[in-house]
């Protein structure tokens, strides 16, 4: 065989090896968001707030270079732990000159999200459990998570939307809870 052949071969063999071993570890592959899951998306954004939007787990790019398009006066952040995908997704924004898209390779479950007004996601339940927990820990300045797909677990959404596909999947958007202030009790009064 030629050296292009073989080449050609071993990349995509490291690549699926890479995508196997990610999804292992992590519990999800990369899943692409629909057209119609993306429309869904940008109405609950127009609907919320402003401010930067934070893609967790942005995967192959599909759905942040998409709203780093929309929204070009916004600072739009994406996180993705999977080597390929998130190299892909570089290569898309180079490609397309967005500036306003940052894209990090890193467990965004460790970063820090006091910057943003808006997490996206489309997760696994497990996953929406760790969400749910550090944003009632630390909501930093979140106002609003919108979910495709997956609930968060004790949280009521304040809008569902509904896609027109197989499924009906959901798409949530939640208000951000802040945790009440912590006062000091025993200070005596004057």
């Amino acid at each position: 065989m030629p050296f292009f052949y073989i080449s050609l071969f071993s990349l995509l063999l490291l690549m699926t090896i890479s995508i196997i071993y990610n999804t292992i570890k992590l519990g999800i592959s990369p899943m692409p968001s629909s057209s119609t899951a993306f429309k869904a998306v940008s109405q609950l954004i127009d609907e919320s707030s402003t401010g930067t939007v934070v893609d967790l787990g942005c995967g192959w790019g599909n759905l942040v270079i998409r709203l780093a398009r929309r929204y070009p006066q916004r600072q739009v952040i994406g996180y993705e732990l999977s080597l390929l995908p998130w190299l892909t997704t570089k290569i898309i924004r180079k490609c397309l000159g967005l500036k306003n898209l940052t894209l990090y390779k890193q467990d965004f479950y460790k970063a820090d999200f006091y910057e943003a007004s808006l997490l996206i996601c489309y997760l696994e339940p497990k996953a929406m459990h760790k969400i749910e927990k550090k944003l009632a820990e630390q909501p930093g300045k979140v106002n609003y998570l919108i979910s495709n797909n997956f609930a968060l677990p004790t949280w009521t959404p304040v809008k569902v939307i509904r896609l027109n596909d197989f499924y009906k999947s959901p798409v949530y958007i939640y208000r951000v809870k802040r945790p009440p202030n912590k006062c000091i009790s025993n200070i005596p009064v004057l």
